[in-house]
């Protein structure tokens, strides 16, 4: 078992419990898995086109490929923001294929995503902004309180839970964007284009915080075309082109997409 930090806030971090949260990544059971999954818009364009991969419980890989190659399409049918036109899509071991209006709210409390645009709410507080998800689930007021300090304090910005987002750098707003995905405890985190805005310097700082939560048992999924970022990450990468997989750079890991 993989032992998750959870914060003790009272004003600011006093103390920490170990608690477990995250089991232990095991690569031969998958979080995500695509069965021959074809996404096709009323113009008759193929976004996807009979997608087959798994993605292993508590694994990280890199999502790329030229702009319009399916990337953002994937990542939407993951949240169900999007729906597949043919094929099955499985998310911890369920079929969320056809999932109901009712049922997706609670596949979405397993999906935390980041967007290259950050998606901030520019009147509300780095803490609101972050406490929003908790507020929405009808989250209790004292454990919102406990768990938005600790996410902000898990990327860095606790000390500016007060400041509004405009007065905040790209890479710092990025940071908010990511606490608010992880501060529902998801056990997948999507990330689409989150360095896009980003100089280098940030991009490497961001796609560490990613590799963090990796290391605590989260599936983690990112989109990127910067090839040279990712490449410095020893992690699989899944190709596409034109809406189809090619074959991945990682070759330990090759047999696991089909």
């Amino acid at each position: 078992m993989i032992q998750r930090y959870s914060a003790c806030v009272d004003g600011g971090i006093k103390n920490r419990r170990r608690t477990s949260y995250f089991l232990t990544p095991d690569p031969y059971t998958p979080m995500i898995r695509f069965h021959d999954v074809t996404k096709r818009y009323s113009t008759g364009y193929d976004a996807l086109n009979r997608l087959s991969f798994e993605l292993g419980r508590g694994e990280m890989a890199f999502l790329t490929g030229h702009s319009g190659a399916g990337k953002s399409t994937l990542l939407k049918l993951i949240a169900a923001i999007e729906r597949p036109s043919r094929g099955q899509i499985f998310i911890d071991d369920r079929n969320v294929t056809n999932i109901s209006r009712r049922g997706i709210p609670r596949l979405r409390r397993k999906v935390g995503m980041v967007f290259q645009n950050y998606q901030l709410l520019h009147d509300r507080t780095v803490f609101d902004n972050v406490a929003l998800p908790l507020v929405i689930a009808g989250v209790p007021q004292q454990e919102i309180g406990k768990r938005t300090r600790a996410a902000l304090h898990k990327v860095g910005l606790l000390r500016r839970e007060k400041a509004l987002p405009i007065t905040l750098s790209g890479g710092e707003q990025q940071r908010v964007s990511i606490a608010r995905a992880v501060v529902n405890r998801p056990p997948i985190l999507l990330a689409d284009e989150p360095t896009g805005n980003l100089d280098p310097e940030l991009s490497d700082e961001i796609m560490r915080l990613f590799e963090q939560f990796h290391q605590v048992g989260v599936t983690v999924l990112v989109a990127s075309h910067d090839l040279d970022l990712i490449s410095r990450f020893n992690k699989r990468i899944i190709r596409l082109h034109n809406g189809r997989l090619l074959e991945p750079a990682h070759p330990r890991t090759a047999s696991r997409v089909r």
